[in-house]
């Protein structure tokens, strides 16, 4: 695929950090949602020489996604950067490359249906299995990741693994019980979209308390309130769930879980907006899966 180019760019490790640092450079630095996408492809791929980045590679690459629980628009942005990366080496430091081998394996993964379309989803966890699966990690003297309380917050302010190891404590306020998400993740908006979002307790579990809880990690008010790497979470998710054969439930699910419990507590699609961060509202649809008892409960409280 790659025949020759700088010195310097030897693994595609390199390639990534030139990337990076060029567009930066530019005045243009990576976006946190993006930053996490390379910084993951650096860490799966980055030890790669470039002259052996193939086709193959690429395929293999997208299956360990697809295993890790990536879905396939998740997977589809990941080669997408790969195919970035290299068009940008060769247009600007001469490395001689041919994209061609990553557009065969895209073609490959869709046919193995590992990209493509987001699959709508109604996964949600069971009591049972959030039971189990905090009886796991809290029995986990090796674990050095309050997963339980990550969970749990994940439940509580349906933010994603990346967005809850972001937060800082000075992007608390206190007074007014919310924190600042910085640059979430919107496909609309690529050039940032810091959001408030409010921390409540109407989901079971309540945000703000355990946010409290990890006051003890406070070193600074610049340190993050769950100062964690989330790659690191969501391994410790898939290992507690495939120790327990918990099948087909994604860290992510937990997001669509949060949801579905604001909607279930009545707040209005514009209130569970301003939590989850839609700026659209038909996208809610997706993540909005109502138990069914809820109908009858709902019923009688329009009575009451």
């Amino acid at each position: 695929m790659i025949k020759s180019g700088p010195k310097n760019l030897k693994s595609f490790g390199d390639l990534v950090d030139r990337h990076i640092a060029d567009m930066e450079e530019v005045g243009k630095p990576l976006r946190r949602s993006k930053a996490y996408s390379l910084n993951l492809l650096k860490e799966k791929l980055g030890r790669i020489r470039i002259g052996n980045l193939n086709g193959q590679r690429v395929i293999e690459f997208g299956r360990s996604r697809a295993l890790e629980g990536a879905g396939p628009c998740t997977v589809g942005a990941d080669v997408s950067y790969i195919k970035t990366i290299l068009a940008h080496a060769a247009a600007v430091h001469g490395v001689v490359v041919s994209t061609e081998e990553v557009d065969l394996a895209r073609i490959a993964l869709t046919r193995l249906s590992i990209v493509g379309k987001g699959r709508e989803r109604n996964r949600r966890p069971t009591e049972d299995e959030l039971k189990v699966l905090f009886e796991e990690f809290d029995g986990n003297e090796r674990l050095t990741i309050p997963m339980t309380r990550i969970v749990k917050f994940a439940i509580a302010s349906a933010m994603r693994e990346s967005e809850i190891t972001s937060i800082t404590w000075k992007d608390l306020d206190a007074r007014r019980r919310v924190v600042l998400v910085r640059d979430r993740k919107d496909p609309r908006d690529k050039d940032g979209n810091d959001q408030f979002v409010p921390l409540t307790d109407l989901s079971g579990y309540d945000a703000w308390e355990l946010i409290q809880e990890q006051r003890q990690f406070a070193f600074s008010e610049n340190a993050p309130i769950f100062p964690y790497n989330p790659r690191s979470v969501g391994t410790a998710f898939r290992r507690a769930r495939k120790k327990l054969e918990i099948e087909d439930l994604t860290f992510h699910d937990l997001r669509h879980e949060a949801t579905s419990r604001f909607f279930e507590a009545g707040l209005t699609i514009e209130r569970v907006a301003l939590i989850t961060g839609h700026k659209d509202w038909k996208m809610l649809k997706r993540y909005t899966h109502l138990a069914p008892d809820m109908v009858f409960l709902q019923r009688s409280n329009v009575g009451s």
